[in-house]
């Protein structure tokens, strides 16, 4: 097999095949068959500060039993279950302990001192970094998109002062401007960006008229917005950049390493394949380096970004331009047949 090493954050992975943050990621023994595949590194399970609020709520709901202690009450200790922030972090702590290859923490929380608080608390579990999931959806008319990138940016700052391990953000595509915003991000020294976040969406049962909840897996091709970014992203930040979202074969890996793309993260392929598919990308990977010739990731990282194309027809194809093209010619994608 050729070599598929690759430094993320400065941590040397032995391949670019990351499994993401999920429940699936809290499964020790899932976890154990992935790297017995060959993943690269690990992503556990995302610890969200909302988990830890409504932990608090019915805390205080328990509490409020034992309120009116009597002498006939069979027991006077309220009925709490243990803690999940620390049920969390025993578990990841555990899990770092048992796995030989990088695991790192995620984390999703609301307020500034969550942030830093959490953070701090994640890092004595001894991971090798934490992936910061700015994932926030727009709930209030009267906020400025401004002050909400100001706000992140802020947060991603403090984490990084308060912890010495690497920390890295996983972000949407659904900012104004997102290589602006990466790039104000890529200033507070962050080691990596993860691009992009699968969110989840809404539906509704229209038979029983209420809303229903699904996972949002992704489907093959869905990769195609992350590379875009990753290829115009590549070399012109600091910060190395890990490629999201529709990510099923050793192909679609290769494409966002050509792109620009340091390492890859998979979900959906593991979730609708099993773990195996770890092991798959990794081997069509090493096949195609073998049919081209190339002997380490860096043979061709990045061959096919923005920038090593400028001298280049094909620079079009990041930018808007390219989009214009294919809508003036895409007749020729019907054999010249006209489209109705």
């Amino acid at each position: 097999m050729k070599n598929l090493e690759t430094s993320f954050m400065g941590i040397k992975l032995d391949n670019p095949v990351i499994l993401g943050a999920c429940n699936m990621s809290s499964n020790l023994d899932q976890l154990k068959k992935a790297e017995q595949q060959g993943v690269g590194a690990i992503v556990y399970k995302t610890l969200f500060e909302e988990q830890v609020q409504l932990e608090n709520l019915q805390l205080d709901e328990r509490l409020s039993q034992y309120e009116h202690i009597h002498a006939e009450m069979t027991s006077t200790h309220p009925d709490v279950d243990f803690s999940d922030i620390e049920y969390h972090l025993t578990r990841l702590r555990k899990t770092k302990e048992s796995l030989s290859v990088p695991v790192f923490a995620s984390l999703n929380a609301v307020n500034k001192e969550s942030w830093i608080s959490y953070a701090k608390m994640i890092e004595q579990t001894g991971v090798d970094g934490i992936e910061l999931n700015l994932y926030q959806i727009p709930t209030n008319f009267e906020i400025e998109g401004r002050s909400v990138e100001y706000a992140q940016a802020e947060i991603v700052e403090e984490v990084k002062r308060n912890v010495s391990i690497p920390v890295s953000v996983k972000l949407s595509s659904d900012y104004t401007n997102l290589l602006n915003f990466i790039k104000t991000l890529d200033e507070t020294k962050v080691d990596a960006f993860v691009l992009f976040n699968a969110f989840f969406q809404p539906d509704i049962d229209i038979k029983k008229e209420k809303h229903v909840k699904a996972f949002n897996l992704t489907q093959k091709g869905d990769y195609k917005e992350t590379l875009r970014f990753t290829g115009m992203l590549y070399s012109n930040i600091k910060a190395d950049i890990c490629s999201s979202r529709g990510v099923f074969t050793g192909e679609d890996a290769v494409k966002l390493i050509l792109s620009g793309a340091t390492a890859v993260q998979v979900v959906s392929a593991v979730y609708k394949h099993g773990v195996e598919r770890i092991g798959a990308i990794k081997n069509e990977i090493s096949e195609w380096m073998q049919q081209k010739g190339y002997t380490s990731l860096d043979d061709f990282r990045g061959k096919l970004a923005n920038r090593n194309l400028d001298k280049n027809e094909n620079s079009l194809v990041y930018k808007r331009a390219q989009y214009v093209d294919l809508m003036l010619t895409s007749d020729t994608i019907f054999g010249k047949q006209p489209v109705y």
